[in-house]
């Protein structure tokens, strides 16, 4: 089963959450419900169902995200449901989720890390459909250069450069 939940009116506007019930499956910076139902219909196989109580994994996030947002949480806790994701992308997305609060790294470190050092512009794309940004924290991955390098959330780049400077990694 799978449920979504959202949180409201943060800085970066409407957050979806999507949780099957071993843990988190689609976080979504977007704002149409719609699309994020079906792409997550689309990851987990299964129908989204609406519950008034979306169940302690929904509401952990929420809770989580509102904190992150306020300044006061540096570390997530909320399972995730790594079952959906295809082998690379999950030895990719296992080395962004590790990457700590304030600190950022490359793609090439990445590629890197995972025994694959000219495999850049696969974990490029690895991170590019990350189906849980912030809680698995693409943002924190810059290019060789030290710049960023697209955002696939609403607000693009500029959104990535303001989480960024929410966590105080990254000055513009």
């Amino acid at each position: 089963m799978t449920t979504i939940g959202k949180l409201e009116n943060t800085p970066i506007g409407t957050i979806w959450v999507a949780a099957s019930d071993s843990g988190l499956v689609g976080v979504s910076l977007w704002d149409d419900e719609q699309q994020f139902i079906s792409e997550i219909a689309r990851l987990t196989g299964e129908a989204v169902e609406f519950f008034d109580d979306p169940g302690p994994v929904i509401s952990g996030a929420l809770v989580e995200l509102d904190a992150y947002f306020r300044g006061e949480l540096r570390e997530f806790l909320t399972p995730i449901d790594w079952s959906i994701l295809k082998p690379f992308q999950l030895d990719v997305l296992e080395h962004v989720f590790a990457i700590p609060y304030g600190r950022t790294t490359s793609y090439r470190a990445i590629a890197e890390a995972i025994g694959r050092p000219g495999a850049m512009r696969a974990v490029g794309r690895a991170n590019a459909t990350n189906p849980i940004p912030i809680i698995i924290p693409c943002h924190r991955v810059l290019g060789a250069d030290g710049k960023l390098h697209g955002y696939g959330a609403r607000g693009g780049i500029e959104t990535k450069a303001w989480l960024l400077q929410l966590e105080g990694s990254w000055l513009i």
